[in-house]
């Protein structure tokens, strides 16, 4: 496990301010069960963020008390629209285990740990492929999963762009950083001035 998330660090290092805290204990008695430990290490490495303007990872949150609304877009509610994929085109399986959400991308593609047991260390990714409509499972965790997409060690690429796929050097941005560059002109992805800055949110007009 520490030997995938430092290959990953030396691939795409994670930039200062980079990562975040989390209460798991909580985290996980509201989904009832435990999370696993590289998710866990990249969390705290990383935080939820984006890679190359392409794959987004969810940040982590507690399942919303019963009868509440699930935040917009985030780990419950992507699990929710994944749930509803997994039971269409894999009956089978759906009553025997499930699907948790930490990933989307450009392409509508949602990556999944596919919920088999009760190890989550054991826990296969799974990627419902939107242009394929089909899921795939890999036999690996989120971290290896990631340094094999930018590899390009898999057959193909599980992701509907390119955009990974063998990339040599990837970028990520954690989402406060990304926004933090928005709000100051900036195109977070180039560094360049951004014509649109201020018009859909906070730009340097409104500071």
């Amino acid at each position: 496990m520490t030997q995938c998330i430092d290959l990953l660090s030396r691939l795409m290092p994670p930039h200062p301010g980079a990562g975040d805290a989390v209460d798991w204990d909580s985290l996980e008695r509201s989904w009832g069960t435990r999370f696993p430990g590289d998710y866990k290490e990249f969390i705290a490495r990383y935080g939820a963020g984006a890679i190359s303007d392409y794959l987004v990872l969810i940040p982590p949150e507690s399942r919303a008390e019963e009868g509440a609304e699930p935040t917009f877009q985030g780990m419950e509610e992507e699990t929710l629209n994944a749930l509803e994929l997994w039971r269409a085109k894999a009956p089978g399986e759906a009553d025997r285990d499930r699907v948790i959400a930490w990933g989307l991308d450009s392409s509508a593609d949602i990556l999944c740990w596919h919920v088999t047991g009760d190890d989550p260390d054991a826990w296969p990714v799974a990627v419902w492929n939107q242009d394929d409509a089909t899921w795939r499972d890999y036999p690996c965790g989120l971290v290896e999963f990631l340094c094999r997409v930018l590899g390009a060690e898999f057959d193909e690429c599980p992701l509907g762009g390119l955009t990974l796929w063998g990339n040599a050097s990837p970028r990520f941005l954690h989402h406060d950083e990304e926004q933090r560059l928005s709000a100051s002109g900036l195109d977070p992805w180039t560094g360049e001035p951004d014509p649109f800055a201020g018009m859909f949110g906070q730009g340097p007009a409104d500071q």
